[in-house]
This record gives structure tokens, sequence and C-alpha cells, in this order.
């Protein structure tokens, strides 16, 4: 997929505002995608996605995982015509609380403003004032920025993390669909990754994915020294809770490397990106194996310089990378073995010439 249609797909995603538990308009969305491009796609008890390209008869999948929630406010209640209590889910320091910051309130995308804080035990609570008088009651509020913008080769908007992960997701499911790949993925698309990763907890929980899968978790991930925007799709072999699955990361890096031979313009970084965790944690402790990629973000969760609320972004070449690593680590999942099983051929050789060398 040409990174173009990439951005067309991002920037259709990017327009749904959501918060934890309300991913409706987001959903709706990706359902819609699906549907344009035959791909089948249903929901679990808990309100996660599974779209599915199933072309490998019984094998099992590689799962490719990501969120649609974002840092938002969740309305509480209303307090008078104009001014609504709400609770902040997600995880933004409160010195980028400042009074009179631009709202939205969703569904109807009313203008509204962020009120003074209201003290509580466990919650981060606010008073949000709108801007005109609601005949119907809000159910949440996002920060007032761009949806989505592409400058210079990046992707900019209110919300890059995780609606590229989820852009990715449907653009490869979207390729293998019209190469006909004979392979089985699931893009396994989650709630409420903001505030503990609720929806692949209870999916992980609820036995959703056989053992034998690949689950592979993709996010946009804080930018840290040693790893730059714009060099290429990130295969993460940690998050700051974990490491993850040995094998599965040199699965992933061993593609990479094939593909970088193959495609001089492709790119791909290797890193322990701990700047936060991400659900591959989640799913490695329910004893999935389980491996990540991402790709670097800057402004996460909207914390810009100045203790300012600003667009997050990411590299458009980044995005379109990420795309096309997991559409070729699809199409190959079927030797999985024999690409990580190239290392212990390469030990083994290196062992006989050791005991050869060494022996007295």
């Amino acid at each position: 997929m040409n990174s173009t249609e990439l951005a067309r797909i991002a920037e259709r995603l990017m327009s749904q505002p959501a918060a934890p538990y309300h991913e409706f308009l987001v959903e709706a969305e990706v359902r819609a995608i699906c549907a344009e491009h035959d791909i089948p796609v249903e929901s679990d008890g808990f309100g996660n996605l599974y779209a599915r390209h199933s072309g490998g008869g019984r094998r099992a999948p590689m799962v490719l995982a990501a969120h649609m929630d974002h840092p938002g406010f969740e309305i509480i209640r209303r307090i008078n015509s104009r001014r609504w209590l709400a609770r902040f889910l997600g995880g933004v320091p409160d010195r980028y609380f400042q009074k009179g910051v631009g709202l939205r309130l969703h569904p109807a995308g009313t203008a509204a403003t962020l009120g003074k804080a209201v003290a509580h035990k466990r919650e981060k609570r606010f008073e949000i004032h709108a801007t005109a008088a609601l005949k119907t009651a809000p159910k949440f509020a996002v920060w007032d920025l761009n949806d989505f913008a592409l400058r210079r080769g990046r992707i900019r908007g209110r919300v890059c993390d995780d609606l590229v992960g989820v852009t990715a997701i449907l653009a490869t499911l979207i390729e293998l669909k019209r190469r006909g790949a004979k392979t089985n993925v699931v893009g396994f698309i989650s709630r409420a990754e903001e505030v503990g990763f609720h929806g692949a907890l209870a999916a992980a929980a609820a036995g959703s994915f056989s053992p034998k899968s690949l689950l592979i978790s993709l996010e946009t991930s804080k930018e840290i020294p040693g790893v730059k925007m714009g060099e290429g799709v990130i295969v993460r072999v940690g998050d700051r809770s974990s490491v993850f699955d040995s094998a599965a990361t040199r699965y992933l890096s061993e593609i990479a490397g094939a593909v970088q031979r193959r495609e001089s313009g492709f790119k791909f970084q290797r890193a322990l990106m701990a700047g936060g965790s991400c659900e591959g944690t989640a799913f490695q402790e329910f004893g999935l194996r389980t491996a990540a990629v991402c790709v670097a973000l800057g402004n996460y969760h909207n914390c810009g310089p100045a203790n300012q609320i600003a667009e997050e972004f990411v590299s458009l070449d980044d995005a379109a990378g990420m795309q096309g690593l997991l559409t070729e680590a699809a199409i190959q999942f079927g030797d999985y073995e024999a690409v990580v099983g190239r290392l212990p051929v390469r030990l083994n050789r290196l062992l006989r010439e050791a005991r050869r060398r060494l022996a007295k």
C-alpha cells in the first residue's frame, strides 16, 4: 500500500474523537473501512473488535493489536445547562490542565473550556464549561486540537496514539486481501487501553487468542535517546514493564533485515522503548507469545513544550514502514520456525568451529 492511501485511512480514523470507554465513533469508522474492503469484522462481549484475513487454512493466526482510545474526559454529571463535571482518564501530568484550555464535548462536538479542578481522592476531576447550553448530555470530552494534517512528511493530530496503529492493522489487512495472501491474520482493536489495558486484559483472560498465535502489539511510542523519528519502524524489544519473547522479536528483526536488503528505501530500528507500557505486557503475562512494533511519537499524550497541550505527530514514512513490515511478516508467518531457527544454526556452526580451534 502506498503512503498516500495509508494517510487517507489515518485521516478517517483520526477524525473520530474517542476517550477510554467511549470509542463508538472510531469503532463505526473501523467497521465502515472494513466493509468497503470486504474484510470481516466482529466484536466480543467487551466491545473489542476482531478484523480478519483468513487465507491460511487452519494455521494459527498472527494477531496485530492496537487500541482505539486516547486520554480524555468522561462526563460524570450535569452541574447546570453549561457546566459539566468530568473525570480525566489517561496519563497526563497535572501541569497540563490549565484553566481555559479548549475542549470539545462529544458526540455533538460542542466547544468548551476546562474549568476548575474538583478535589477527589482517586480521580482527576474538573468542571467543563460549554460555550452554549446543551440539549443532550455529552458523554466525553477531548482536547480542541486539529483532527489531522499531513505536513513535511509528518502525520499530525489530536490522536496518533494509537490510531496510527489501528491504521497499520487495517492497511495490512487490505494489502493481504489484495495479494490473496495464504496466511491468517487477526486485527485485534481494543478498548480502554489508556486506563490499564482493560480491553486487552479482558480478551486475554477470556481465552480469545490461540496459544499458538503470535501477538504483535502496535503502538506509537514516546521518542527516546537513540531512537529517531524518520529513521524507520521500530522492532520493540520491550516496554517499561516487560521484555518480549526473544524468538518472536528475532522473527520480526529477521524479516525487517530481509526487507531492508531488498528495498533501499526501507529503514528499521530495534530498541527497548521504556517510555511507557503497552498491551504486549498484558498479553505476555497471560502466557501468549508476544512481540511488539512501534513508531516514534512526538508530543506523547498531547504533552507539548512549555506545558501546553499540543498535537501528537509521527513520520508518515515510519508508519508506512510499519505496515510494510507487518505485511511481509504475515506473508512469511508459515515459515516462522525456519526463520527463527537461523540463529541456532549459526550458533551450532560456531560451536563446531570453537571445538575444533580450542581443542588442545
